[in-house]
């Protein structure tokens, strides 16, 4: 099967236009393309976005090199003039929407100073820079200024879906056959008797097309509702006096937006205040240089994404009116990228689609030679009538639904049935899964290479230890007793509150909040206790510049000038970086003293007990200067005045997932930036750190020769110290030694890592919007028993899928086999077009529903991953094809040829009564054996079957349906009636089918698995590493 899957084959991440072109040209027998690729990326239309996408930012491109500098020549007499509005005026605003626009779009510096600059602007939409909008405000606003959204493609009705539905062509060709049924019916046996065949066939056509509606309907109901989840953003504005956090749907024109790094710029605006604010405006005018935005170059546009520093900026532009806007407008969506199941199940729904064809065909042939010689051995040959017609359209009609039975349409649809229903409930569980396939590749990771902070730890920061003058001081309840002197008290506090990147503000009750990372908080929590107050502390010193803490240089500077006119700069980072960098500390009395090689071991004596008792250990440090450097912040020269230790608990149940990943052959690798000490110590909490696993630095990785690096690279399970280009290297020497890799990350330096990776894992509270749009899956609790959770859904989707393909393949082999085989012998096949499509329906739309959308067991994290190459129809499937076919084909052809003897039928109606049994009996074998695919290996079909609600409903649907056709549709379906007796022999035969499955799955074909259904596994997790 392999080799004639050849052209089926892609990249789970970043295809190839090649792949993905070759298997979509090797897709020849379709029966409802509309359908078949509705969720499948458009590749003209992607080429066509593409080409647009490049024309809008060559336009946008224009505009900021070329026509900033042409307004430099124009007059300002000769700008266009903006008259306001009564509409505006009566708002009580002093601008018109264009203006403000106009202004942004085309860096209109001259009119900007001529209008105030960002103080003047915000008087004309009347708003304060320090209070912000007033929420009573928002409406008006959103009327006059427009709402911050953009237009999108309407939902797609229901009707849409029936349409989309009936465009089958082998229905469309069953539906003629049926009207023209009709008309030569009644023609022949009169109304209403001649009307049954051909309105069997139509009612059965209508009840495919709903029921396939319905079911599509709901999976577009589904991937809206993930649409939608994953365009929240939230960003942090100050209205009404205080810091809050909205969506960025909600901005309106005089927000104060706070910005940082990794922030995607929200909406049109102005810069107020801010430190190197460095933007990539490579999303709107394909320039891969940062550009540098300040008071003098104040101009942002939405859409771009924050690279470096931070701001304070005003709304002046939302929604449509952006160039975002614009460009979001212009280029549609071109659909999801397929996934490899999904390419692959086309491949098998091909071939099994040509085999199909040619019976088809064949059945045809032989029923129309048949039907000839029959006419001639009667002398007839010469006299043809219509109900010869009638006959010959019944067999048209026959090798045109075995057609549609044939084609299993439904098995690349199972794949996004499956992984929709799948997406919902992780979105549950907190996991946004922003690409299909990474859902699917989740289930074959043999790697997760995960951060530490927020997602192995609570991310709840407390400053627990801290040494100071030679001292160390552990935190007592809620407080510390330090016994300071007033002036170290006094450098203490001004390094705490001086060089931070959080803010402490009001909310709404009037509580202290502190906003920023759990690691800045934790710290000015801490100067609080201390008495700090950071209002005293910014009135006394001005900040003349910040250099941001980035995850390269593991430290965060500061330069501040005081009252005095002196100038003092701050810096806090990574103990042992920063601790290089001092030459004095400070006494107790609160003077600088040289730091001597003795006190330099002490100190790093106690940074290393700190990190082993799992403390995240950060050292705080000043440097009074004459004068402001014009360059960067000194890097030696300071005086240390604290260390602290920094408590963050390990999460709740983390032991537990880590040992779960270890059991299902997850290897789990800790990459973090702390200290090895500290990474060693919460790696052996959480159970990571194993007898014979390696513990390194990146720095001391990231120098290995390669094949070193090769040799280390299975054993090792933490990472400290570590860049993000050494989490990007690890990542792709992983995947090049054939592991499947998931990697979590929070920063906008972990984007290449996300990118690189099989499944990037961002974070959803710590993450920023650069991290998260890199990434396949959004966890948004940052909990990595969430991520646990992805991989058990993963391995669900594959086996739910594989379940579904045995399932359809049982019922393809026997409805083409039984009725080639019966017209060849008896002329006639036993199994209507109307008993056809029922078939159909069960195998296709109903069992997909039944068994691509059943839950996950615990016995899935059992199990070895699936490997990159594994066949995805294994030898265990085919035994249960194989065995269930020959025991079907046998009982029914059994049936077919010797039913009336066994069964003692006599009379009249005794075919009918014959063919009803058969199809009774093939229809139970088909309900049985679908609770048999439940479990491809283990004997027990029965576990958690009555959990999966859908499983249990359409199994009742399908048996109460069956129970109708036969008992009550009968002149529709071509079936009588039956006996309390022969509806206990169907189910009898379809029950024997269970019996069979138990002795099918002792015989052993795979050489690393049992018949209880799970792999083996290496013995312990320190030989899987």
């Amino acid at each position: 099967m392999s080799n004639l899957l050849k052209d089926f084959e892609v990249e789970a991440k970043n295809p190839s236009l090649e792949a993905r072109q070759r298997w979509r040209s090797s897709v020849s027998i379709v029966k409802n393309r509309a359908r078949r690729f509705r969720m499948i990326s458009n590749l003209e239309k992607l080429a066509e976005n593409e080409k647009k996408r490049c024309q809008i930012q060559e336009k946008i491109r224009v505009a900021f090199y070329v026509q900033k500098a042409a307004l430099q020549f124009i007059d300002a007499g000769a700008r266009r003039e903006y008259k306001l509005t009564d509409e505006v005026r009566q708002a009580g605003f002093h601008v018109e929407a264009d203006e403000l626009a106009s202004i942004v779009r085309n860096h209109d510096t001259r009119s900007l100073n001529k209008s105030g600059g960002a103080e003047g602007i915000a008087q004309k939409v009347s708003v304060s820079l320090t209070e912000g909008v007033r929420s009573s405000e928002l409406h008006i606003r959103e009327k006059i200024y427009g709402a911050n959204r953009y237009a999108e493609k309407p939902a797609r009705s229901f009707f849409t879906f029936v349409w989309e539905a009936l465009q089958d062509v082998t229905l469309i060709i069953l539906m003629v056959c049926a009207v023209v049924s009709i008309g030569v019916g009644v023609a022949t046996e009169g109304f209403p008797k001649g009307m049954y065949d051909g309105t069997g066939i139509l009612l059965s056509i209508i009840l495919v097309v709903m029921v396939t509606a319905i079911s599509d309907y709901r999976q577009s109901l589904q991937f809206r509702d993930l649409d939608r989840e994953k365009k929240k953003i939230n960003i942090q504005v100050t209205r009404d006096g205080n810091r809050q956090e909205v969506s960025i749907d909600d901005l309106v024109v005089g927000d104060v937006v706070h910005l940082s790094i990794g922030d995607r710029v929200p909406a049109d605006g102005i810069f107020i205040t801010g430190y190197n604010l460095e933007i990539d405006e490579s999303s709107l005018s394909g320039e891969s240089e940062p550009s540098h935005v300040s008071k003098e170059k104040p101009f942002l546009l939405s859409g771009t994404k924050v690279q470096n520093g931070s701001a304070k900026v005003l709304v002046t532009t939302v929604g449509m009116r952006t160039e975002w806007g614009k460009l979001m407008e212009t280029l549609s969506e071109g659909g999801e990228d397929e996934t490899p199941l999904q390419v692959k199940l086309n491949g098998v729904a091909t071939i099994i689609g040509k085999i199909g064809l040619g019976f088809a065909v064949l059945t045809f042939v032989v029923l129309c030679i048949r039907f000839v010689i029959g006419k001639a051995t009667a002398g007839s040959i010469t006299q043809w009538s219509s109900e010869d017609a009638l006959t010959l359209l019944d067999y048209f009609a026959i090798a045109v639904t075995i057609i549609v039975v044939a084609v299993p349409e439904g098995l690349p649809l199972a794949v996004t049935l499956s992984l929709a229903f799948a997406m919902k409930q992780l979105m549950r569980d907190r996991a946004l899964v922003r690409h299909l396939a990474a859902c699917e590749t989740m289930g074959s990771s043999t790697c997760i290479c995960t951060d530490k902070t927020g997602t192995l730890t609570t991310n709840h920061m407390v400053v627990n230890k801290v040494w100071i003058c030679e001292n160390i001081n552990e935190r007592q309840e809620e407080n510390f007793q330090l016994n300071l002197s007033e002036l170290v008290q006094n450098i203490l506090i001004q390094a705490i509150f001086q060089n931070t990147g959080s803010e402490v503000v009001k909310d709404k009750e009037g509580k202290t909040q502190i906003l920023g990372s759990p690691t800045e908080r934790a710290i000015l929590e801490f100067g609080l206790l201390l008495g700090g107050d950071v209002d005293t502390q910014r009135r006394e010193h001005k900040i003349l510049k910040i250099e941001p803490f980035n995850s390269d240089k593991k430290k965060m500077s500061v330069l501040t000038s005081h009252s005095g006119g002196k100038v003092r700069a701050f810096c806090k980072g990574a103990s042992e970086i920063v601790l290089k960098m001092c030459e004095k500390v400070v006494n107790s009395s609160g003077k600088s003293v040289p730091l001597s090689e003795e006190k330099i071991a002490a100190i790093s004596q106690v940074i290393e007990g700190f990190a082993s008792e799992a403390l995240r250990t950060l050292c705080l440090v000043y440097t009074d200067l004459d004068e402001a450097p014009s360059g960067d912040l000194p890097d030696g020269g300071y005086t240390l005045v604290a260390v602290v230790g920094i408590k963050d608990p390990v999460r709740l149940g983390v032991r537990e997932a880590v040992k779960t990943c270890q059991n299902a052959g997850i290897t789990v690798r800790m990459v973090t930036g702390d200290n090895i000490s500290t990474a060693k110590a919460i790696a052996k909490e959480c159970g990571i750190l194993t007898a014979g696993g390696v513990a390194i630095e990146g720095s001391e990785f990231r120098n290995l020769p390669p094949h070193e690096m090769r040799a280390i690279l299975p054993k090792i399970q933490v990472m400290a110290r570590s860049l993000p280009l050494d989490k990007h290297t690890l990542v792709n020497n992983l995947r090049k030694i054939g592991e499947v890799v998931a990697v979590t990350g929070d920063g906008t330096n972990d984007a290449p890592a996300l990118h690189e990776s099989d499944i990037g894992l961002a974070m959803g509270i710590a993450g920023t919007e650069v991290a998260k749009e890199n990434a396949d899956v959004i966890i948004m609790d940052d909990n990595f028993a969430t991520i646990v959770n992805v991989a058990k859904w993963g391995r669900a989707v594959y086996i739910n899928i594989q379940k579904f393909v045995q399932f359809q393949l049982t019922v393809n082999v026997v409805a083409l086999i039984i009725n080639f085989v019966s017209a060849c012998i008896t002329g006639s096949a036993p199994l209507t077009a109307v008993q056809l499509l029922w078939v159909n329906m069960i195998m296709d739309t109903l069992g997909a529903l039944a068994l691509a959308t059943e839950p996950p067991n615990e016995g899935l994290m059992k199990r070895q991953p699936i490997g990159r190459t594994a066949s995805f129809i294994t030898r265990a499937m085919w035994r249960n094809i194989i065995g269930q076919s020959i025991y079907q084909l046998i009982v029914l052809g059994i049936l077919n040829f010797y039913g009336k003897q066994i069964l003692n039928l006599n009379g009249p109606d005794s075919t009918a009564v014959l063919n009803t049994i058969i199809f009774n009996s093939f229809v139970f074998c088909q309900v049985f054996n679908e609770v048999n695919s439940r479990e491809i290996e283990k004997i027990n079909v029965f576990a958690g079957m009555f959990s999966s609600w859908v499983f249990v409903a359409v199994m009742t649907a399908t048996i109460g349906f069956q129970l109708i056709i036969v008992e009550l549709l009968g002149a529709f379906a071509s079936t009588v009636p039956l006996s309390w007796q022969h509806w206990l022999l169907c189910i009898v035969i379809g029950a024997i089918s269970m019996i069979l499955a138990v002795g099918l799955k002792c015989i052993p074909v795979e050489s690393n698995s049992h018949h209880d259904g799970y792999e083996l596994l290496p013995s312990g997790p320190s030989d899987s590493a």
